[in-house]
């Protein structure tokens, strides 16, 4: 025979759901806030990434312009030494401009931007640009026998690509055909 409830027996029984949904409850508030704080953390490392990035990548465009300077200094020199003689007063004109752009490198390369060696190097399309292919027989193929233009990276990131002129594949030459024993008839 069933034994009638008390009041006693039902505050018991709802006590304890109270306890189990409690501790469900607080299993769902601890990952949630174990998910909030994780959230948190990405977003603070993604932001110092960002901060940073911003930091060693905020002079790219400033950097960018000031390689047209570098282009001018280098192709006045090589303008200069193409020349005949040199008088004494041209001289050290090209001495000046020498200096000037030498000083310009090392003030860009102390900010992160280095110069792409590219002659004589392996085609990477990630660094050169092909403006022109050439058959060069000294050459294997795809390797860059000229620097039309330099390049640069600035913090391991590319700049400006390095325009080059790369050896090309050799076409196969056809076999000579010896007509010589071929008789007229």
């Amino acid at each position: 025979m069933a034994r009638p409830h008390s009041i006693e027996d039902e505050a018991v029984a709802t006590e304890a759901v109270d306890v189990g949904t409690l501790l469900n409850e607080n299993v769902s508030l601890r990952d949630r806030l174990l998910r909030a704080l994780a959230d948190a953390e990405n977003t603070r490392r993604q932001a110092s990434r960002t901060a940073g990035d911003a930091r060693r990548f905020a002079l790219a465009d400033f950097a960018r312009e000031l390689l047209i300077v570098v282009d001018n200094l280098e192709r006045t020199i090589d303008a200069a030494d193409a020349q005949a003689p040199l008088t004494s007063e041209n001289a050290a004109l090209i001495e000046g401009v020498q200096a000037t752009l030498r000083v310009l490198l090392r003030t860009l390369e102390r900010f992160g931007v280095r110069r792409i060696s590219a002659l004589g190097e392996r085609f990477d399309p990630n660094l050169h640009q092909a403006v022109m292919e050439v058959d060069d027989p000294a050459q294997r193929p795809g390797t860059v026998t000229q620097v039309v233009e330099q390049g640069y990276t600035i913090h391991d990131r590319l700049l400006r690509p390095a325009r080059v002129v790369v050896s090309k594949r050799r076409a196969p030459t056809e076999p000579e055909i010896d007509c010589s024993d071929l008789g007229t008839e």
